[in-house]
Formats: structure tokens, sequence, C-alpha cells
């Protein structure tokens, strides 16, 4: 009997083992998949977390003023599964520690991650393109002679014409070789020769010349 009233004191005086919630917060561990998170910085709008979203959580739709796409994950579908982040190039989508998804019948359809990713205009030619992140510049066109600041303001085909612009060296006149001796007269362009001839950036074809 008073081997009972012991462990009864000793569990009064010790307190509840359970967490208190509702009413304090409950302990949460620090890798526990909760809510989804998207940083729009770094969405380029691939869609790949909505072709793996288990639940079909995540929409990506591309506003008809062509000023960007909206970015759309209903929690209360979510599954929590993490192939979201997994899958992410990226890193723009995160889970955080926030599990509340208890809510108002009312609230349903405002349950939900909303973010508007706004497209950049190229610089080169002015077509709207989606944002290209540094560091995933970096990782897929590699060190280069070129400005990435600038770079990741460009459209995919006027990247191309800077990473060719940055990887071709064309030599100055002065550095070019002297002609061998005796052929000084010998003309530049023989007959039914087709070659590219660059005169101060003017790019003429030569045609067969005769002679």
């Amino acid at each position: 009997m008073f081997g009972f009233l012991k462990v009864l004191a000793r569990n009064v005086l010790k307190g509840p083992s359970t967490d208190p919630f509702p009413f304090a917060e409950a302990h949460t561990p620090a890798r526990f998949r909760g809510q989804v998170r998207l940083d729009p910085a770094l969405c380029v709008g691939c869609a790949i977390c909505h072709h793996v979203c288990a639940g079909g959580a995540i929409n990506i739709a591309e506003r008809e003023d062509g000023s960007g796409y909206d970015f759309t994950v209903w929690h209360n579908t979510c599954a929590l599964c993490g192939l979201c982040r997994h899958y992410c190039p990226t890193g723009a989508i995160t889970l955080s520690n926030d599990w509340h998804n208890a809510h108002l019948q009312s609230q349903k359809y405002d349950w939900c991650e909303r973010q508007f990713v706004p497209f950049m205009q190229c610089e080169g030619c002015g077509a709207h393109i989606r944002p290209l992140p540094p560091q995933l510049a970096a990782r897929a066109y590699g060190p280069g002679g070129f400005d990435f600041a600038s770079f990741m303001r460009l459209c995919p085909s006027c990247r191309q014409l800077a990473a060719a612009r940055a990887d071709v060296h064309i030599p100055e006149a002065s550095a070019m070789p002297a002609a061998p001796a005796g052929h000084a007269d010998e003309p530049a362009i023989r007959e039914g020769d087709a070659t590219a001839v660059t005169v101060k950036g003017d790019e003429t074809p030569a045609t067969g010349v005769q002679q």
C-alpha cells in the first residue's frame, strides 16, 4: 500500500509525461516533414514537383498576361512524402516543421501555399524567360570567360551565342603569322575557294575568283 502511495506522489511531483498540446506547443523533431514552402528566387518552373507529387497537391499555372506563373500547393491534399523537395533541382522547395493542418470548413479553399514567380525579360532579344538561379547556371555552363550576372538575364538562344563568343578567341591582325618569303604577292583567295573572310568584323563569303 505504501509503495503505491510513493509511486503516486512521485508521479504527481514529476508532472504529466505527454505533451500539453493543444494548451501548449508540442515538441516537433528537427527533420519532421510539415507544410511545403517555396522560395520564388530559386524556382525555375520546371514542374518536376508537380509530376512527382503523390497526392496531386501541386499546381503550376502560367498567367494569361505572360508576366510569370503561380505556384500552388494544397496542404489538405499534400501527403507530406517529401518527393517534391527530393527531386527539386534548385532546392527551391523545403518542408517546414509546421504540421498544423486542422482548419475550418470555410477555409478549405484558402488552405494552401501560393507563390508568384515573375518572368524575366531577355536583355538580348526581349523575350520573356524563366529566372535562372546562379547556382544552377554555374552547374549547367561551368567556368567560362563570361559574366554570370549578365549571362543569367539572357534567353537560352542568347546564352548560346554569349557562351560561343566567350569560348572562341579571334586573334588580332598584328598577331597573325607573317606570310612566308617568296609568297608575299600570292593572292589570299585562290580560284574555287568558298571560305569566309573576316575584315574588321564583317563576314563576307568569298566566291570563285577568276584571276
